[in-house]
């Protein structure tokens, strides 16, 4: 039965719990049926990338919400008449290309 649920949003909170759990459970398979050990170990390496996955999503987000407030702020400058409203945009530009 597929999942109807409306609500699909990710909880970067929960995340690694879910991860921790399932990679447990794969261990445990793979002690249980040790022929299929190979397929075992490709599951726990692809649950291992989650977690750099879900961390790079929330890093992107972060990124993405600053951008945001910068060009607001810019926005407001420039309503506002200062002498350089793109400095804003500029400053987060290199603060994100900073943090690379």
């Amino acid at each position: 039965m597929p999942n109807t649920s409306r609500n699909t949003r990710l909880d970067l909170q929960e995340e690694p719990t879910r991860n921790d759990a399932a990679r447990q459970i794969v261990a445990g398979f793979a002690t249980t049926l040790p022929t299929r050990t190979n397929y075992w170990r490709t599951i726990d390496t692809a649950l291992a990338d989650i977690t750099d996955l879900a961390n790079t999503l929330a890093r992107t987000h972060l990124d993405y919400a600053d951008l945001l407030a910068a060009a607001r702020a810019t926005l407001g400058a420039h309503l506002d008449g200062e002498d350089d409203p793109l400095s804003y945009l500029r400053d987060e530009l290199q603060a994100q290309r900073a943090d690379r």
